[in-house]
């Protein structure tokens, strides 16, 4: 039952940026800022550039992270969950966090890679270790 803690921080991280995205393209629309015709179909303008950002950082929380979402509801069902696999989650999800607040702060490029990196490469330790866990 633990796996599924760093589940919800995850998802919390990505409810919290889809609403954040969505009260700013509110307010940018409400300010004259972008035409809301502009999110039919996403295109005949462009979000500025504070905005791309953000969707662009939305965006990327349905990307790698659903295979995070699939390896812990793996180990839930398959009861591999150890002590490794939590720490390993959790180590994960901390790093998706800093991504974020990198990606939605100083945007530092190679800050943003190096932190993309290690979270990719704690997710397919993650993979790895599931599947060398479950029952033969």
């Amino acid at each position: 039952m633990s796996i599924l803690y760093p589940v919800f921080a995850m998802a919390a991280l990505t409810l919290f940026c889809v609403t954040r995205m969505g009260l700013i393209r509110y307010a940018a629309v409400r300010r004259g800022e972008i035409d809301g015709r502009f999110y039919r179909l996403y295109r005949d303008g462009e979000e500025p550039e504070h905005m791309r950002v953000l969707t662009r950082h939305v965006v990327n929380l349905y990307e790698a992270p659903v295979l995070f979402y699939t390896i812990s509801i793996i180990a839930f069902i398959t009861q591999t969950v150890s002590t490794l696999i939590l720490i390993l989650s959790w180590t994960y999800v901390a790093l998706r966090y800093l991504h974020s607040y990198v990606h939605l702060s100083t945007n530092r490029v190679i800050n943003r890679f190096r932190v993309f990196v290690a979270s990719h490469v704690v997710l397919m330790v993650l993979w790895i270790f599931v599947l060398i866990s479950l029952p033969h």
